[in-house]
């Protein structure tokens, strides 16, 4: 009786683990944010849109720009990583947490902010916006 009650580990040796690329896991990293906030957890989908991620080999590794959003994204890492497991077909993956204080957010808002950080970036685009009559947002 109290074998049936143990419960049953799969053996790590038949867990699938098929290479993958920084563009794979970015993909399921972004669904799962947008996944979490079509369930109203909206704190958690920012957190996980703050940066984004790195790949080393099957490690990941996150930077954040406090001691209290890695608080947070530690509470609900475990759900983040059985979904990039199960999606991306490698248990190997481990997923470790930076905290810098000095992260500057790198994702841009809206159509105006891109525009604008591209233009930065190379400020020729605006030669191509105006040569071709492009309407990119100015």
């Amino acid at each position: 009786m109290e074998e049936s009650g143990k419960t049953y580990v799969k053996p790590s040796s038949v867990l699938p683990t098929e290479e993958f690329n920084e563009t794979d896991m970015l993909l399921y990293w972004n669904k799962y944010a947008e996944r979490l906030g079509q369930k109203g957890l909206k704190i958690m989908e920012s957190i996980l849109l703050i940066n984004d991620p790195v790949l080393d080999g099957t490690r990941i590794t996150y930077e954040l720009p406090n001691e209290g959003s890695k608080l947070d994204f530690e509470s609900q890492v475990n759900g983040l990583l059985g979904y990039l497991k199960g999606h991306l077909h490698n248990h190997d993956i481990t997923i470790e947490v930076i905290v810098n204080e000095e992260v500057q957010m790198k994702r841009s808002y809206n159509d105006q902010d891109r525009y604008n950080r591209l233009l930065e970036i190379n400020p020729n685009i605006e030669l191509l916006r105006s040569t071709f009559g492009l309407d990119l947002h100015t």
